[in-house]
């Protein structure tokens, strides 16, 4: 198993007001509902400018501190990590990949905050040139699946366990895997069709919300990322042996056991709602 690397950096604009709340235990929990605008590349090769809403966790006093200053339309920088959980629900496995906050920093408009959003069509304040930046080393859980949309675009899906290694209450050492899906598009997605279970890959790109309509008729919410680089890794001592993919780089990840809260042990998981 690769060393995990798990990090996400968004700036954007608050959507609404953020509400504080705790959990039975007592930890404290500010969600941020961002905005923003990312500049992609089209099917069609054209340049498009597409919204983005994502929803991040502050814990502790953090969120107490910040609780009080910022409301909608605050300019938000974030640094954090993906956080993905699990559990059942009506007889079902449900699960959902949140944004749990690092660091958290207010961002100041200047002389031309008129200029720097967008309304959407409920009002609400979105980033323009916002920032929306995934990066991810991890094992692929299968092998990846290479499709071609009607149009003739490629497009390459896999899913990657991602570790993460932290300390609990009582000072003893933890390991958590989130696992988190990707999509690579056109000569990328061509590109990874190799990859298979249990490679080790590099991954850049930007997290994006999907949604559909279950059997049931009800609405669902995932989210992924959609990479815009991917570097296959040779597996390190070990692991395996070392890996025959033609295009490898050697990662020089270092990654030691931290103290972090175990968000699951506080409060239960509820499914993500839309914005």
């Amino acid at each position: 198993m690769a060393k995990g690397l798990n990090s996400v950096h968004l700036a954007g604009t608050l959507t609404q007001a953020p509400e504080l709340r705790y959990t039975p235990g007592g930890l404290a929990i500010l969600e941020l509902n961002l905005g923003g605008n990312d500049t992609v590349l089209g099917d069609d090769g054209q340049v498009r400018e597409l919204a983005w809403y994502h929803r991040v966790s502050v814990f502790g006093s953090a969120a107490e501190s910040l609780a009080n200053q910022v409301t909608e339309g605050t300019p938000m920088f974030i640094e954090g990590a993906l956080n993905y959980r699990s559990w059942e629900a009506d007889g079902q496995r449900r699960s959902a990949l949140d944004v749990k906050a690092i660091r958290v920093e207010v961002l100041s408009f200047g002389p031309r905050k008129g200029e720097q959003t967008v309304l959407d069509s409920r009002g609400q304040h979105r980033l323009k040139n916002a920032l929306n930046e995934v990066k991810l080393i991890g094992n692929l859980t299968r092998d990846a699946e290479l499709r071609y949309t009607p149009s003739g675009s490629a497009v390459t899906r896999f899913s990657l366990a991602v570790n993460e290694r932290f300390r609990d209450r009582s000072g003893s050492d933890q390991e958590r895997t989130h696992y988190i899906d990707v999509n690579v598009w056109r000569e990328l997605a061509e590109g990874s069709a190799e990859l298979r279970k249990g490679d080790p890959v590099f991954v850049t790109g930007r997290l994006v919300n999907d949604s559909w309509t279950d059997s049931d008729g009800n609405r669902r919410y995932t989210t992924r990322v959609e990479g815009s680089r991917v570097e296959f890794l040779t597996r390190g001592p070990g692991q395996g042996g070392t890996s025959t993919r033609p295009e490898t780089s050697q990662s020089a990840q270092i990654s030691q056991p931290s103290k972090a809260l175990d968000i699951d042990e506080e409060f239960p998981p509820e499914e993500d709602l839309p914005f």
